[in-house]
């Protein structure tokens, strides 16, 4: 079984290893990479927002519809049984909290500038809306800290781009250099995610009970290490109590393997978008998330979803907006 590529931050600014990128992304790979970070403000940081998301999620229904926005999808603020599963169902079993991270490139940007959103992408809501933010009476510093995380996350994130780069330059042909760097650090169209997954009351007998397999429509997604949490909405463990929940991936040849983040660590694994404009060398991850069986346990993450800016042809027919849409519609 393949190992999972772990590499230290300070590594990244002059990584030249070319044979472990292969081994976390090439065509034997899991494609993923984790990042070992050690910044105790950072790691403090995460717990604060992980809690959040127990705050947010079990906020009175009153309060959750004033963060809904219908007409983006629910892709922007709160989102709860909005999304079908492959069984056609709607998801109730976990929540999550979307913002768009334009905020990256300009502080002042709460969604793609105006002059991004012109003529048919002004159609497309889900990445052209405001970001709804609950208020600091709701729960205090949400935002702040969100946006201070996602930006933290995002800045790791364009320093595996970099390297990821180097390695696309050598097996993809007509390969743009600095293609996913510039992603990265200059797209107003990457998403974030806070999810709570909540807890499950025995066994549903499903495999991927908490999120169902599916692949990211992102280039590169950047995953905080779960938090497990208990009912009165403290953490209990950064690993699964039972030992079989968590998060899975499936491997280039179809088999399964468990991934446990550590929690002083960060992930990044490819999404379809990068699948289509690397013409199927750079492969997306199947994934799932796999629910404990302990009693009123829940889990908590984030996942910030580098993505291109609309008008950016992910393939011969498509740009980013038209492929966002036409898996949204698939799934909502």
């Amino acid at each position: 079984m393949l190992d999972v590529v772990i590499v230290k931050l300070e590594e990244l600014d002059d990584f030249d290893d070319l044979s472990r990128l292969k081994q976390a992304f090439g065509p034997d790979s899991l494609g993923i990479i984790i990042v070992k970070h050690q910044d105790p403000h950072i790691a403090s940081l995460r717990n604060i927002v992980l809690l959040n998301a127990s705050k947010l999620a079990n906020l009175p229904p009153t309060k959750l519809s004033q963060l809904e926005c219908p007409e983006a999808f629910w892709l922007v603020g709160w989102s709860r049984g909005r999304e079908r599963l492959k069984n056609g169902e709607y998801d109730f079993n976990k929540g999550s909290f979307y913002a768009n991270c334009a905020f990256h490139v300009n502080p002042q940007y709460e969604c793609p500038p105006p002059e991004m959103c012109l003529g048919d992408y002004s159609q497309f809501k889900a990445y052209t809306t405001r970001n709804i933010w609950p208020s600091d009476n709701t729960i205090k510093l949400f935002e702040k800290d969100f946006k201070e995380l996602c930006n933290y996350i995002l800045n790791v994130a364009g320093k595996v781009a970099r390297i990821c780069d180097q390695y696309m330059t050598q097996i993809v042909e007509d390969f743009q250099p600095g293609f996913l760097e510039r992603i990265v650090k200059e797209s107003t169209t990457t998403k974030a995610r806070m999810l709570h997954y909540y807890p499950i009351a025995g066994t549903s007998g499903i495999q991927d009970d908490w999120c169902g397999e599916h692949l990211d429509h992102s280039c590169l997604t950047g995953l905080l290490p779960a938090s497990y949490v208990d009912g009165g909405g403290e953490i209990v463990s950064d690993t699964s109590p039972d030992n079989e929940g968590g998060l899975y991936i499936r491997n280039r040849k179809g088999e399964l393997v468990k991934v446990d983040i550590p929690s002083d660590c960060i992930a990044f694994q490819t999404g379809s978008a990068l699948e289509e404009i690397t013409r199927g060398r750079f492969k997306a991850v199947p994934h799932y998330v796999k629910g404990v069986l302990v009693e009123g346990i829940a889990r908590n993450t984030l996942a910030v979803f580098c993505q291109p800016n609309l008008h950016e042809l992910v393939n011969d027919t498509q740009d980013f907006a038209q492929y966002a849409q036409m898996i949204l519609e698939k799934h909502h």
